[in-house]
Formats: structure tokens, C-alpha cells, sequence
């Protein structure tokens, strides 16, 4: 066994790419009870501690990491297979196995071609806004607006890949609250944005198939939207909560039902509140006085959080992302499937590794508690160059 962990250790972390999958698997199995990828599934051996300081030492070889190409095998790798790959060539995340099921996950995320939108359309680069304090190293909204309740929710967009509607809804909740200094503290409604942008004179993509997130702003500019927030059958002090129960079981959520086969269809636009709630709807409006794109920039990102408000992102989602436990995401592995969009509210450093704080919307029970943290600095994932946001009327 020495000798064999010995000769193990001696191959070049080059050769050790080129290696196809399940080789050590089916070598080394028989010898070794419970060996998986890599020999890797049941226990961390050390061969794995001196892969993960060959192949990186976290700032030192960030950016070398970063910047190499990914092994045409593990662009392939999928399931237990991925999540094993995943946690031995890096040390910045750890990957646990997904249960989803393919039209889960495709229920999830957007074609990527919602995340780029032309100019011509009406959207403008905004500039740069003014800071003249030091940029903090590490920052979360959360802390800084303890009046805005809207900061601590996680949302659930549940079968419906209404992530550009609901983001949105998001950031603007947070900014309604932070740029009227916590006097206006409702919750914008994501399933008015979800419905009507796709129906009436203006619309901002194709539903729960997916949208483009600065169309969401434009639309809340021109016709405004009004309050919602998350599923709940007992709520009625908003005009529109989001209209898709959380299917699947989560953990010490209500079990609602299971999720439909291929999704939600997106729901008709009606321009009229719940039942229940006290005003009409266009009593109940909220608008945005403008929309724009925040500069390709790490800093202007940095700013525009710090005067203005969480931002709206989207970014390319890769298969390894579903599998995301805790740590800071730096795409490994696995397929390219499309594009996702979701809400900064901070930043931050660990182990000298920069990173997004980001809150998504696949539930609690998903990542650090329905958080994310994202590499910060390098574009990644496209991530830097999809901002979007907008002012508040307020």
C-alpha cells in the first residue's frame, strides 16, 4: 500500500489531467473498498492534500487557476463523479451532490442569451458614481440597513426560471428601502414583473423561460409594478405574492407538493390584486426612475453597492454550481447549460480570495443558506460584466 501511494504521488499534476475518468476506479477498487474518482469518494487521503497544494495555494495561484483551461474530460463529468473531481483540484469550495433532476435544473436557470442585451434597445452605461471614502475590504448590506427586512429574505423561485423577474424585484425591494431611508419598506412583486412584462406594449423576454434583467427595470420605470413577496396562501397585506408554491421538501419549510414535470407556465397578467388586500392596484404602485448597466469595473460595482443599493446580476451557469455547498465558487467542472441571474449585496475576502456575496433564489437549503460567494475581480463567469440597477422613486 505505501508503494502504491508513493507511485500515486510521483506522477505530474499534467499527466494526472490527462488521466481519463473512473481509471483509478477500476485499477485501484478492488484494492482499496470505497475508492471512487481519483480514489476519492469515502475518505481524504494525502494524496489528495498534496494534489490540492501542487495544483494551487489559494491567492498565491489564484489567477493561474483561473486562467487554465479545463480538461475536456471534466467539462464532461457529471454526479458523484463531478462532485469527487470538484473537491480534489481545488481548495476554494466544497461540492456536495445535487439531487435535482435534469428538467429541475433546467427549470432553474435561462437561455444565456437573456443576459446580454443590446444597447440600441434604450438602456444606457451608467457612470461611475461618486465615493470618496476607502472601498472597505469586506461589505454586507445586510449589516449596514438592519430596517430593511427586505436584505435578509431569501426568495424561492421554484420550477420557473423567473430568476431575471425575481432578482429584480429583489434589488429594487432593497433600494425602495434603502434610498427612502427605510421609510418605504414594501416588498416589490416579482410575479407582477414575471406576468405583465411579457404581455403588455413592453416585454421583457418569454416568462418563466427566462427574461432579460435590465428589461424588468425599464418596465417597473414605464408602467411601474406593485408590492408582493414570497408564496404564502395566509398573506394578504400584498397586492401580488409570488404565484409558484416551493416544490420539493426543504429543510423545515411546509412540503407544498412536488415540482411539475417541466416547470411552471408562465401566469396570466392580471392587472388587479389578491382578494383580501385593501387597495387597488393602481393605488398600490411602485416605480423606478431610471435603469443602467454598471460598468464592467470590480470598483464601479463596489461603488454603486455602497451609495445605491444591492445590484442585479447574471452570469453563465455551469453544472458544478448546482452542486455548490459553502466556500467561494470558482467553476471547475461540467457542462456550460445556460445563464442565471441574481442579487449582490456585498463582497468580501477569505484566505486572501476575493469574492461576491450574492443571495440567489433556489431556497435556504441551498448553498450557505440560499447565499453564494462568487470570485470577485476576474469577470467570473461573465459575472462583472452583467450588472444592472437603477434609482428608485421614492
Amino acid at each position: 500500500m505505501v508503494t502504491l501511494l508513493l507511485l500515486l504521488l510521483s506522477i505530474s499534476v499534467t499527466a494526472f489531467k490527462q488521466i481519463p475518468v473512473g481509471y483509478f476506479s477500476s485499477m485501484l477498487g478492488p484494492l482499496w473498498p470505497g475508492l471512487s474518482y481519483f480514489g476519492m469518494r469515502q475518505t481524504e487521503t494525502c494524496m489528495a492534500s498534496v494534489l490540492r497544494l501542487e495544483i494551487i495555494s489559494h491567492k498565491s495561484r489564484q489567477n493561474e487557476f483561473v486562467a487554465r483551461p479545463i480538461p475536456e474530460f471534466a467539462k464532461k463529468l457529471t454526479g458523484q463523479d463531478l462532485v469527487d473531481y470538484v473537491n480534489l483540484v481545488q481548495p476554494f469550495f466544497v461540492a456536495n451532490l445535487s439531487t435535482l433532476t435534469e428538467e429541475q435544473r433546467k427549470a432553474l436557470i435561462m437561455d444565456e442569451r437573456f443576459l446580454e442585451e443590446n444597447p440600441e434597445n434604450g438602456y444606457s452605461v451608467g457612470e461611475e458614481v461618486e465615493y470618496n471614502g476607502q472601498i472597505p475590504e469586506s461589505y454586507d448590506a445586510r449589516e449596514h440597513y438592519p430596517q430593511c427586512a427586505s436584505l435578509q429574505l431569501i426568495r424561492d423561485q421554484s420550477a420557473c426560471g423567473s430568476c431575471w423577474a425575481v432578482s429584480a424585484a429583489s434589488a429594487m425591494s432593497d433600494r425602495l428601502c434603502i434610498q427612502s431611508k427605510g421609510k418605504k419598506t414594501a416588498l416589490v412583486s416579482d410575479a407582477d414583473i414575471l406576468s405583465c412584462c411579457k404581455y403588455w406594449l413592453f416585454s421583457c423576454g418569454r416568462g418563466c423561460q427566462g427574461g432579460y434583467p435590465i428589461r424588468a427595470w425599464q418596465y417597473v420605470r414605464k408602467y411601474g409594478t406593485c408590492s408582493g413577496g414570497p408564496f404564502d396562501p395566509n398573506e394578504k397585506g400584498v397586492c401580488k405574492p409570488y404565484p409558484f408554491y416551493p416544490c420539493r421538501r426543504h429543510e423545515g419549510k411546509p412540503y407544498y407538493g412536488p415540482c411539475p414535470a417541466k416547470g411552471f407556465d408562465t401566469p396570466e397578467c392580471k392587472k388587479e390584486c389578491q382578494t383580501g388586500f385593501n387597495k387597488k392596484y393602481d393605488e398600490d404602485k411602485i416605480k423606478a426612475k431610471n435603469e443602467y448597466q454598471v460598468k464592467n469595473n470590480e470598483e464601479a460595482i463596489q461603488k454603486e453597492i455602497l451609495v445605491n443599493g444591492p445590484v442585479q446580476a447574471g452570469f453563465l451557469v455551469y453544472e458544478d454550481l448546482y452542486n455548490y455547498k459553502k466556500g467561494v465558487y470558482v467553476h471547475t467542472a461540467g457542462r456550460r447549460l445556460g445563464g442565471h441571474a441574481v442579487k449582490i449585496i456585498g463582497w468580501g475576502v477569505e484566505k486572501g480570495v476575493k469574492y461576491w456575496l450574492i443571495a440567489n433564489s433556489w431556497n435556504l437549503d441551498w448553498g450557505e443558506n440560499g447565499y453564494l460567494r462568487m470570485l470577485r475581480g476576474s469577470n467570473h463567469c461573465s459575472i462583472e460584466s452583467m450588472v444592472v440597477a437603477g434609482m428608485m422613486e421614492v
